[in-house]
């Protein structure tokens, strides 16, 4: 007899939610996920800059509420795959939480044409910009 399966996306969104433990900041801690075809290409969490002291281990760096010095997970799991020569254009990625205004354009900017987001970080503008660049959004914060 047949066990349920979770859906493709409840199954990277979960290792999304596991990868955003390795976070080094105790603010936000993030996970990302850059998929295509079923296939993960890259992962990143948010933390410091390589080889530099993570905030939960020296502190915070706050500029107007914000802790600045970390990369956040998104744009850390864009980094890891140019790194590593892997072409992520056309890919999908999952992050468990929207993408704040930088990383968004980072998303858009790197040829990735759907976010599936675990709960909603921040900035509306994402909604307004991911129409016109036909970038689909999609809220997994209420399990189906």
């Amino acid at each position: 007899m047949g066990r349920d399966r979770v859906s493709w996306d409840r199954y990277f969104m979960n290792i999304a939610v596991e990868v955003a433990t390795r976070s080094t900041c105790d603010r936000k801690n993030v996970g990302a996920v850059i998929v295509r075809d079923k296939t993960i290409l890259s992962t990143g969490y948010n933390g410091s800059i390589r080889n530099l002291p993570h905030c939960d281990e020296v502190g915070h760096m706050m500029e107007n509420g914000h802790c600045v010095a970390t990369v956040h997970a998104e744009a850390n799991a864009i980094i890891q795959a140019a790194k590593n020569g892997v072409c992520i254009d056309g890919a999908d990625i999952y992050t468990t939480a929207s993408p704040c205004w930088p990383c968004f354009k980072l998303i858009a900017n790197s040829g990735i044409h759907r976010i599936y987001f675990g709960e909603f970080y921040r900035d509306e503008r994402i909604f307004e910009f991911a129409q016109r660049l036909e970038i689909e959004l999609i809220d997994m914060s209420h399990p189906t």
